[in-house]
This record gives structure tokens, sequence and C-alpha cells, in this order.
């Protein structure tokens, strides 16, 4: 039987900021040029990712899942995100990359990535260009995670799936891949002290501008493409 404890209720804003990595380099603008980043895959560094396991929430079996980190082809490169729908049974509101649990008909980490992403948002796999996977992330939820890198080429049509997402955005790279926007956060839950990054974006230059904040899963696979493109 599987013992699943409930996740904690409380709103991650409101936990303080412990520290801010201002001491850390940003990746220069120049590797986060597509060609870069299609040369840094094929040629990968040696590099240890930061965060690879969360503490666990519960004993349920794991479960594969893949996600994809679509980054668009504009005049800078911009990761396409989502918010999840507020009546998803888990991680509900929160900002996410396209992806899901794996389908037995499967075949990789790839095809799950790829067929989740259309069928949340639309994204037709004609415009995107697979680069390469990083390591897994697991959750505390026990979802084993394979990241999937892609370019994606402009022109596409997106329509978001109202059962699983609210909203369709995009964030500058560049700005993700500034450890000066990334804050580290503590938290105390049943007596287990867990960390975790934020990086809260705060949108376009006016005052009517949502703020999008990236935090835990999502923020933490982005500090690994972080380390991957600094190493």
């Amino acid at each position: 039987m599987t013992n699943t404890k409930p996740l904690p209720k409380f709103d991650p804003r409101s936990i303080p900021v412990i520290g801010v990595d201002t001491h850390l380099a940003d990746v220069p603008e120049h590797a986060l040029m597509p060609e870069a980043l299609r040369q840094r895959f094929r040629h990968p560094p040696v590099w240890t990712p930061e965060h690879s396991v969360e503490k666990k929430f519960s004993n349920r079996e794991p479960a594969l899942a893949a996600v994809l980190l679509p980054l668009v082809m504009r005049d800078e490169l911009m990761l396409l995100l989502t918010e999840r729908a507020d009546n998803m049974s888990t991680h509900s509101g929160q900002i996410a990359l396209p992806g899901g649990k794996t389908d037995e008909a499967d075949h990789d980490a790839v095809d799950t990535a790829l067929r989740e992403a259309h069928e949340e948002i639309g994204l037709s796999r004609e415009h995107v260009e697979v680069l390469g996977i990083l390591p897994t992330y697991v959750t505390g939820t026990a979802f084993i995670i394979t990241p999937v890198v892609a370019l994606v080429q402009p022109g596409f049509a997106l329509q978001a799936n109202p059962t699983e997402v609210a909203d369709i955005f995009e964030v500058p790279l560049r700005y993700l891949m500034n450890p000066a926007n990334h804050q580290r956060h503590e938290f105390e839950f049943e007596g287990v002290v867990r960390q975790w990054l934020s990086m809260p974006y705060p949108g376009a230059d006016s005052e009517e501008a949502k703020e999008r904040y990236i935090w835990g899963a999502t923020a933490g696979m982005l500090r690994n493409f972080y380390r991957f493109l600094s190493a």
C-alpha cells in the first residue's frame, strides 16, 4: 500500500529568502546563441548537476516522466513555460515546463516530452529541434523526470489544454541563466528541512505585469541547465 503524505499547504512567496547567488557568474551572451547550444550538446563538458533528488514527501512507486525545455529562437532565446491549471491534483497553479508521465507507447524520454508538449500546449514536433537531455531530476513525489532541451522555430500556433494549462508565456533565457536571479529558500515540514530555489520573473516593464514565480522542481532543473552551460 502506498503511503502518501499530504503536501504542505503554503505560499512559497511567503518563505524568506536566505541567499541570492550574486557571487556566481552568469552565462555569457555568446553561449546562449543557438549554434553555441548545439555545440555544447555535441561536445558536453565534464560537470555535476547541483539538484538531483528532492527529499521525499511520500513512499509512492516511482514514475518516469519527461519535460521539454523549449527555447524559442526570437531576437534572443526565450524559454516557453506554462502555468498549471488550478484544478490539477498536484502542483496546481505552479509554473512548469511542458511535460508529464511516460506512456507505454513512448519510445524514450524525448518522445514523452514532445508528445506531452503537443498535448498540453499544441506545440507541433515540426517546429522542434531536440538538442539533448539533462540528468534526471527526482521530485519529492517520486517522479523521475528527464529534461529534454530543444530549439523551437517561430511560426508555431499554440493552444493550451484548459484541463491542464491556465497560461503559456515566455521568459528570456539570459534572465534564467543569471544566478543573480536565483534565490535560496528553506522550509521545515514534519521535522525535515527542505531547501529549494526560486527565480521570480517580473514580466514586462509595466505596472500591470504579472510576476511569474518559478520555483521548486522547475527552478532546480533550470539551475542544472545553468551548471551545464557554465561548466
